[in-house]
């Protein structure tokens, strides 16, 4: 991430009265079983679970940024009663509608403008009834299902470059497997931007049918 994003989670950690940068790093992960590991990927179900989620319309890196200072004002207070949500793991962004991932051979598809949709996963246990309403109007709350889904772990950058190469080998090996992906890759990220870039756990997930 650029600086202004280091700067951003260094407000909130102040924000938060934290003793520290690393009091800031999530802790819970959205549940899910390992149905299958391919080696080279896993085959994974998730429990239900409850976003919040914003649309930007930009690149990558500006879009993430934006879409992460509309979230972060609303599980730090943003909201009906000034309700504080914990932080969870990871930030999710996925292509918006209307934008998709340029592919290699045998899918073929073209990225079409831009857009992205950014999202914090709610802590264990959340509806969407028990959630207070967000304060900005781009937020929203949406409930999601169970899911079958392919994904892929690394380490390193998070520049989209990076991610669309790791995409595009993840739904050729699924494709390879006889599987069939439902939906747009969506891109991972655990860790906060001062993590040592080796350290980093990112992740590209992809729905699969059942």
């Amino acid at each position: 991430m650029r600086n202004e994003s280091k700067r951003l989670f260094v407000v909130l950690a102040i924000a938060l009265g934290t003793a520290g940068a690393g009091e800031l790093m999530a802790t819970e992960e959205p549940k899910y079983r390992v149905e299958a590991d391919h080696g080279s990927f896993q085959i994974r179900l998730y429990d239900p679970v409850v976003v919040a989620e914003t649309v930007v319309a930009n690149e990558f890196g500006p879009g993430g940024n934006e879409g992460f200072r509309r979230l972060a004002g609303y599980i730090f207070g943003g909201n009906g009663g000034g309700r504080k949500i914990a932080m969870t793991a990871p930030v999710a962004q996925t292509r918006g509608q209307g934008t998709k991932i340029a592919m290699t051979a045998p899918v073929s598809q073209e990225r079409q403008g831009s857009g992205w949709v950014v999202a914090f996963t709610m802590p264990a246990g959340s509806t969407v009834e028990s959630m207070p309403v967000p304060d900005d109007s781009r937020v929203v709350l949406r409930r999601v299902g169970e899911r079958r889904v392919a994904a892929v772990r690394f380490s390193g950058t998070w520049g989209v470059e990076k991610f669309d190469e790791k995409a595009r080998a993840l739904l050729a090996e699924v494709t390879a497997k006889g599987l069939v992906a439902s939906g747009e890759p969506v891109y991972a990220r655990y860790d906060p931007p001062w993590t040592p870039w080796f350290l980093r756990r990112n992740e590209v997930l992809v729905e699969i049918e059942r």
